[in-house]
């Protein structure tokens, strides 16, 4: 069925690439692709060698032939390109944040729900095999109650004093940078895995580098070279946060971690046993117990029926970050043909996690322990699931 489905990428950066080889591995149709100008539309259409020449969104839009748009723009332009996408009835995958305001989300998560069409976001995290086979643990039972959850989410990339990107502008990236770029899917993985949602928090956010290279583009200017503009937006975060239950949690966020890439790990630990899980070691999960603790290596032969599904190739033959986009699309395409595959992250994620980044501002500026309101993402779940 997905291999009917036409799709375009709006949006042709690193992520751009990354959605364009998930959607011919998911077997969709990629149709076309939209960059800043239509001769950079037509330059990355030819290296990626896709058929068709789409000068601008509003063709890809008018193509009745097109099934699925994926926004991979900066976080500023995804409401315009995601509401005008669902308005021309067009499914859409929309690259995180979904919105650089709740309200904002909350209003595309609703149009999507009106309309009758999906509305996915890629927390494409959920689809590591050994996320999914912690996560049926703690269904089970496994680790009892849970006593703690702490973790990090780190990476180097903007550690240089010259590094510079578009997501460092708020006019482009939005009011948080490392939070809301990272800290985000951390949140979203560990509430959806260890089944518990976040009440409320207080957060902080520094910058340590105090002015980069002027400019937007993602590049590292040569030292010392060229105009330079005030940094306004994080480069780390630090929170605390509570469980509707009560489980105290702790979470760091940094883009300046020296020889960190992308290291996003968890530890679950529960009144009968912990769970760790980190991304850069995706092969393995460490499962401890009081008597000791074990390795846990991903296995289709063994574990979970959702690990066993996820895992595309044998034991030892390690899977990675494009697996798991390449599988979240098939899962979304699967979606829009009427299936309800499990833990497919939609709009009503995108809201969520909207309101907890709303929360970390709000508690940086006020330095007071702030409640997360998501009213809104609990009235939308039932029918967002329901098209799940």
């Amino acid at each position: 069925m997905s291999g009917s489905l036409r799709a375009v990428v709006v949006g042709t950066g690193m992520i751009g690439a990354v959605h364009a080889a998930a959607i011919r591995a998911a077997g969709g149709d990629l149709a076309g692709v939209v960059a800043s100008t239509p001769e950079r539309s037509a330059q990355v259409a030819k290296e990626w060698d896709v058929p068709a020449r789409y000068p601008d969104i509003a063709a890809v839009l008018a193509d009745d032939s097109v099934a699925v748009v994926h926004i991979c723009t900066p976080n500023a332009l995804h409401v315009r390109h995601a509401e005008a996408a669902l308005r021309a009835g067009k499914h859409v995958i929309c690259e995180k944040p979904l919105a650089t305001s709740a309200a904002d989300a909350e209003r595309l998560t609703a149009l999507a729900d009106r309309a009758g069409l999906l509305l996915a976001v890629p927390f494409v995290y959920r689809y590591h095999p050994l996320v999914r086979e912690i996560r049926d643990r703690r269904l089970r039972g496994e680790f009892g109650a849970w006593q703690l959850i702490h973790g990090s989410y780190l990476q180097d990339w903007m550690l240089s004093e010259d590094a510079m990107s578009w997501r460092v502008d708020p006019a482009e990236g939005g009011p948080s940078r490392a939070f809301a770029d990272i800290g985000s899917h951390w949140c979203d993985l560990v509430e959806w895995v260890a089944g518990v949602r976040f009440t409320e928090l207080t957060a902080r956010l520094d910058t340590t580098i105090a002015t980069r290279p002027a400019g937007t583009g993602a590049s590292f200017a040569t030292a010392g070279e060229g105009p330079r503009v005030e940094v306004r937006t994080e480069d780390v975060a630090t929170a605390l946060l509570r469980t509707a239950e009560g489980v105290p949690a702790t979470l760091t966020v940094s883009q300046v971690s020296a020889g960190r890439k992308n290291r996003l790990w968890f530890e679950l630990d529960g009144a009968d046993g912990s769970a760790v899980f980190d991304q850069e070691n995706a092969e393995t999960a460490w499962l401890g117990a009081q008597d000791g603790a074990r390795i846990l290596v991903r296995d289709p032969q063994h574990g979970s029926a959702e690990q066993r599904r996820l895992s595309r190739l044998p034991a030892g033959h390690a899977q990675g970050y494009e697996d798991c986009f390449a599988a979240f699309v098939t899962d979304a395409y699967a979606a829009i043909g009427g299936a309800a595959p499990e833990g497919l992250p939609t709009g009503v994620d995108g809201v969520r996690s909207a309101h907890i980044v709303d929360a970390v501002l709000r508690s940086a500026a006020s330095l007071a322990w702030t409640d997360v309101d998501d009213t809104a993402t609990t009235r939308t779940a039932t029918t967002q699931e329901t098209l799940v």
